[in-house]
């Protein structure tokens, strides 16, 4: 730590806790004259993405107000470091323009007209309409649909509690390819690198600038470089991480896992793979491939069977479909082999989330670490089970007993989350009703693909009854909502938050900063929204409030599990519900604590995080535990049983956990997805993607013999469509900014307003020799979207890309929110199904009670490219495929920006026509899916079968 003292002044990187009760600093507005500042200083946890890194809030101790968010050096994830995101917070909790109160719809849905009301009211309704759908039977009609989380546990209780299959999620819009690639290894379905310590590091997107756990893990790549390791990016787009990149590779979208084969094949032809650990540690026993079946074989018979299947990944067909050299693709390999057990990787969005097939990656990916033997190890692939901690809580509610098919439909009994993004296409299929919806911290009609449907969704009131948005802040969504319910931000709010963001355990806690302060005064207070601008609530008190209000006599089953453990028959307070947890389920926790005369619940509120343990490597070699095997028994493949279910396996004439795979092993050989009819891609394999040059070929009548129909849907171009085809890259992050909720962040919305095109200058001459600044039109298969061009050779040619963050929008002038980062847009439904959107007036400066806001410079909020794409749901893994084959050309005479075209008619088609590529269940013995892979809300084992199948 840096200790600068001149003048009794001092200098250092963050406050000592010692001085947090009295924190002063001089006054920067007063200079040259010094003034004192004093500040109370209260952790807490960032929401702005899903790092959770740890927060100060500076209090001013004259006015009662916080004036700034800083780092937490007491957190062991973010060590004290911030992006800009955390920061940012102080712009949002200050927003002229934000939610301050329980707004109710005084017109039609959509037509932006709301009347302020009260929690009561809101309560009572809710409480009255849920009750009554669970009491006829229709629990499932009751739905809590969640975006970016932000904290952990209270809702999967709260759901079950309620006894209702409701939970829908936003994870396969982002993330459920990567998580299937890596479950069918090892049960965990993220990766936890231990970038600090390895000596080589691959990470496919950019992680390192704005990727997963950004700002925890761009820290521990630093580290890693800075100790010596090396970096490789393989990515289409010239990322900040790729230009500070030991080797770029530049594939070409969806060929991710070709590159990774060839790679494998290196390594397994060199023979510079770990053979003890992949002998030891995968279930290469039952492996069967190309006619060989290594049951009753040689392990090194084995070897030569995966040598003669990967034959055909040589680094020049790799090169041949990805366009990366073929001796970068060898040095690569050959590198990843010399750091052996130290070899770190990351691979979550990007490839993963943007392409048909985008799980083998992962797939192909993990199969270097199984041969590195770098699975578990210091500097190595670590599982993310081993690294999150997941505290218990009292009084823990049963499965609930029904399965809701609107969530997890049996077309895709693979997939790893509800296949939310499809919902409009459900109702409109008539598979269901929707009585009460909460759209919580979520924005559909923005974030996801076909945002349209979701209008047309929203808006009819026969199949969806009762809609709240709950937010902090204003949304295109929260337009076509019955009721906007204002929920915290960072200080205003309490959540339990752990990530795997490095090799060891932690928890951190975000808290209501005025809330605490003020009770640490000997204020008291029964609810938060007491303490917070307005009545801006938090969602902990508002399910605990609603739960008494679905059941406020206890005759359901429901009130119990929200009533005090220490007061029977009372109202749960979040002081208890925290502090029984930090008492109860967090090990070290109590002992810590007491060494300094505090509660564990005090000490949290203290140091707003805690540092669980460091030992997380190779937790798959712990003995089995004696209580579990005594009455075990040991099958023919080496698991260890009990009353029928695996509790370990035998390694070495040794009983140890393994991994929660049916082998306990790592599962080279996938026996899933034979069983659930996807035989050819037992191994890890590679298929093109949707937008591979053979499909783009197939989309304007010349298919050649690289095409094939039976994963490939064809793009059905309508006969008078115009332009060049070309891949788009919709998916990459601006670093700064935070999907839908930095809307109101003006920092972050000063650094960046703008989403143009990405353009390779080959292609830029290509379309007519179009600049920077030129107006493009680009054509999807349900319409269109107008942007400027920017001429860059920072990406594949071939591919045009552009960031999702921006095009926020609103269809009401006098509504005055957001006006820093939305465009007033006029929103017409032309036909049935037909959408127009044009923007009328765009960014500007305006008064409010912020004086900065005069000071607004910029005069854009960018184009809402999201809205004009179609769903592609991955057959397999359930994940929508979002890149896009579209047709560009320079814009028409009657173009302008912001321009937005889209036709729902069409994008049902295109549904239809990804869906019938699916392989539906039931699968063996009638389940809808399979009992090993996790489930999100798990209901009881009976759900998991087909009635009738």
């Amino acid at each position: 730590m840096t200790d600068f003292k001149r003048d009794g002044s001092h200098l250092a990187y963050c406050p000592p806790v010692e001085k947090w009760d009295d924190w002063v600093e001089l006054d920067a507005e007063a200079w040259p004259r010094r003034v004192e500042k004093h500040y109370s200083l209260v952790p807490t946890v960032c929401f702005n993405c899903e790092s959770a890194c740890g927060l100060l809030a500076y209090v001013d101790k004259e006015t009662g107000k916080v004036a700034k968010f800083e780092g937490n050096p007491m957190h062991p994830a973010s060590r004290g470091r911030l992006c800009a995101k955390g920061p940012a917070t102080i712009n949002q909790i200050h927003d002229p323009d934000r939610v301050l109160y329980p707004m109710k719809r005084s017109g039609a849905r959509g037509a932006g007209k709301w009347t302020r009301t009260s929690w009561e009211e809101v309560l009572q309704t809710f409480g009255t309409r849920i009750r009554k759908a669970i009491q006829e039977g229709r629990g499932e009609e009751v739905m809590y649909h969640v975006g970016r989380p932000g904290h952990d546990f209270i809702m999967e209780r709260t759901l079950q509690a309620w006894g209702i299959d409701g939970h829908n999620s936003h994870t396969n819009v982002c993330s459920s390819s990567a998580r299937l690639g890596y479950l069918l290894w090892h049960y965990a379905d993220r990766p936890s690198p231990d970038h600090a310590n390895a000596r080589f590091i691959l990470l496919l997107s950019a992680h390192l600038e704005s990727g997963h756990y950004f700002n925890p893990h761009a820290q521990r790549i630093i580290d890693g470089k800075m100790a010596g390791a090396k970096l490789a990016v393989m990515d289409p787009r010239l990322s900040n991480t790729a230009s500070m990149a030991d080797y770029w590779m530049p594939t070409y979208p969806g060929t991710e896992a070709a590159v990774l084969l060839a790679m494998a094949k290196v390594i397994l032809d060199e023979n510079r793979f770990d053979a003890t650990f992949v002998k030891n540690w995968t279930n290469w026993e039952e492996l069967e491939v190309d006619g060989f079946k290594a049951k009753g074989q040689s392990f090194e018979a084995l070897i030569e069977a995966l040598k003669k299947h990967y034959a055909q990944f040589t680094p020049q067909f790799a090169e041949k479909e990805s366009g990366v050299k073929a001796d970068i693709i060898v040095k690569t390999a050959r590198e990843i082999a010399t750091a052996g057990s130290r070899f770190a990787s990351h691979l979550w969005r990007g490839s993963a989330s943007g392409n048909l097939g985008g799980w083998q990656p992962a797939r192909a990916l993990m199969l270097l670490h199984v041969l590195t033997g770098s699975v578990g190890t210091e500097g190595g692939h670590n599982l993310n089970a081993w690294n999150k901690f997941v505290p218990k809580t009292f009084k823990v509610p049963p499965p609930q007993k029904n399965w809701n098919e609107l969530l997890y439909p049996q077309e895709w009994p693979l997939c790893t989350h509800e296949m939310s993004f499809l919902l409009p296409h459900f109702l409109k299929e008539g598979r269901g009703r929707i009585e009460a919806y909460f759209t919580r911290v979520f924005n559909p009609v923005w974030t996801y693909p076909d945002g349209f449907s979701w209008i047309e969704m929203l808006r009819d009131e026969e199949k969806l009854g009762l809609h709240a948005a709950l937010t902090p802040t204003w949304s295109e969504t929260a337009w076509f909502a019955d009721y906007v319910l204002p929920m915290g931000f960072s200080s205003e709010r309490h959540d339990l938050m752990s990530q795997e963001s490095y090799a060891g355990k932690w928890i951190g806690f975000r808290q209501p900063v005025n809330r605490v302060l003020r009770e640490r005064g000997g204020e008291k207070f029964d609810y938060t929204y007491q303490t917070n601008p307005g009545e801006v609530w938090e969602e902990d008190e508002f399910w605990i409030n609603l739960s008494w209000a679905i059941d406020p006599d206890g005759s359901m089953g429901i009130r119990q599990y929200f009533e005090s453990p220490y007061r029977p028959g009372q109202k749960l307070t979040v002081d208890e519900y925290y502090g029984w947890i930090f008492d109860n389920s967090v090990p070290g926790l109590p002992e810590t604590a007491k060494k300094e005369g505090l509660t564990p619940l005090q000490y949290m509120r203290r140091y707003g995080a805690f540092e669980v343990t460091r030992d997380v490597y190779k937790q798959n070699e712990k003995p089995v535990a004696a209580a579990q095997l005594a009455g075990s028994k040991v099958e023919a493949n080496g698991v260890v049983t009990k009353a029928g279910k695996p509790v370990g396996v035998m390694i070495e004439d040794q009983a140890v956990v393994g991994y929660n795979t049916p082998s306990r092993k790592l599962e080279l050989f996938s026996k899933t997805m034979a069983d659930w009819k996807w035989p050819e891609f037992t191994l890890p394999e590679y298929y093109r993607s949707h937008i591979h040059r053979s499909a783009q070929a197939a989309s304007v009548g010349q298919a050649g013999e690289d095409f094939d129909a039976k994963y490939m849907p064809v793009v059905d171009w309508p006969k008078d469509a115009r332009g060049e085809v070309y891949t788009l890259l919709p998916i990459f992050r601006l670093p700064n900014l935070i999907h839908t909720r930095s809307g109101n962040a003006k920092f972050l919305y000063e650094i960046s307003h703008k989403n143009p095109l990405w353009v390779n200058p080959v292609d830029a001459k290509k379309l007519g020799g179009i600049r920077t600044g030129d107006l493009m039109k680009v054509h999807t298969e349900i319409g269109y979207f107008v942007l400027h061009a920017w001429v860059t050779e920072g990406l594949t040619p071939g591919v045009v890309a552009c960031s999702h963050h921006l095009g926020r929008w609103r269809i009401n002038k006098e509504d005055q929110v957001e006006r820093m980062s939305s465009a007033w847009v006029d929103l017409k439904e032309v036909g049935k199904g037909q959408w127009k959107m044009r923007q009328i007036e765009s960014v500007s400066p305006y008064e409010s009670a912020d004086p900065e806001t005069k000071r607004v410079w910029w005069s854009d909020a960018g184009v809402h490219q999201d809205i004009t794409f179609p769903v592609h749901p991955d057959p397999i893994s359930g994940m929508h495929c979002w890149h896009q084959m579209v047709r560009v050309e320079k814009a028409g005479a009657d173009d302008r920006y912001g321009d937005i075209f889209v036709d729902t008619n069409l994008s049902f088609a295109v549904y239809q026509r990804w869906k019938a590529l699916a392989r539906p269940a039931p699968g063996p013995g009638g389940l809808r899916r399979p009992l090993w892979i996790p489930r999100v809300v798990r209901p009881e084992e009976a759900a998991f079968y087909i009635k009738n199948p």
